[in-house]
């Protein structure tokens, strides 16, 4: 009799082995927050020629969401639209079997791609937020020129991601692939503040 193998996924974090809850680097006051992101549902929408009012009144009628046609991040519940360039949108799910209900149905309209495994999340914030991200983030993150709902596509230590501002902190997600390097920047660029991990 022939044994045959069979094949099991355990699903990973992609942060497992890499970050971990705790604290780290100057004693005394907490500068920075890292939450370490678990669980998310992440798709981009990208309109089909011609699609995007149909797409827009799908979405609206979905998730209560019109979406950005410039770069803004819009949430309503545990759901947001993320501009990601014209006629495209990233759909981030507070959790990730929230996804796939809004994503059913929409592939007439949209290329849909449910991308919820490739990425690396997390949010910082604290009183030193901004310095720590000024040493690797190619953008100007001053309330006046990237205020609260601000999105962007940009290089963080010479990594693509995705960036945007709700309230006082900063949501950042990087391919998975690239999350240890993203938290070595990270790590090394928060320690002088006192960084504190949750997650």
């Amino acid at each position: 009799m022939v044994e045959t193998a069979s094949v099991g996924w355990t699903r990973r974090s992609a942060w497992a082995d890499v970050a971990k809850a705790g604290r780290f680097g100057a004693q005394g006051t907490t500068g920075v927050v890292v939450e370490l992101l678990y669980g998310l549902g992440i798709a981009t929408l990208i309109v089909a020629d011609g699609g995007g009012p149909a797409l827009a009144a799908a979405l609206r009628d979905r998730i209560g969401i019109e979406p950005p046609l410039t770069p803004l991040i819009r949430r309503s519940g545990g759901r947001a639209l993320a501009w990601a360039g014209p006629d495209r949108w990233m759909l981030v799910a507070d959790r990730r079997d929230d996804l796939d209900p809004v994503c059913e149905g929409l592939h007439a309209l949209a290329a849909v791609s449910n991308q919820s495994d490739g990425w690396a999340s997390l949010q910082i914030g604290g009183p030193d937020v901004r310095r720590a991200l000024a040493k690797g983030v190619m953008l100007d993150l001053h309330p006046s020129a990237f205020p609260d709902g601000a999105v962007a596509l940009t290089a963080v230590s010479h990594i693509n991601v995705v960036i945007w501002r709700e309230g006082d902190a900063f949501t950042l997600l990087a391919p998975r692939s690239m999350a240890g390097s993203i938290w070595s920047w990270l790590s090394a660029s928060t320690a002088e503040f006192g960084c504190e991990v949750r997650g």
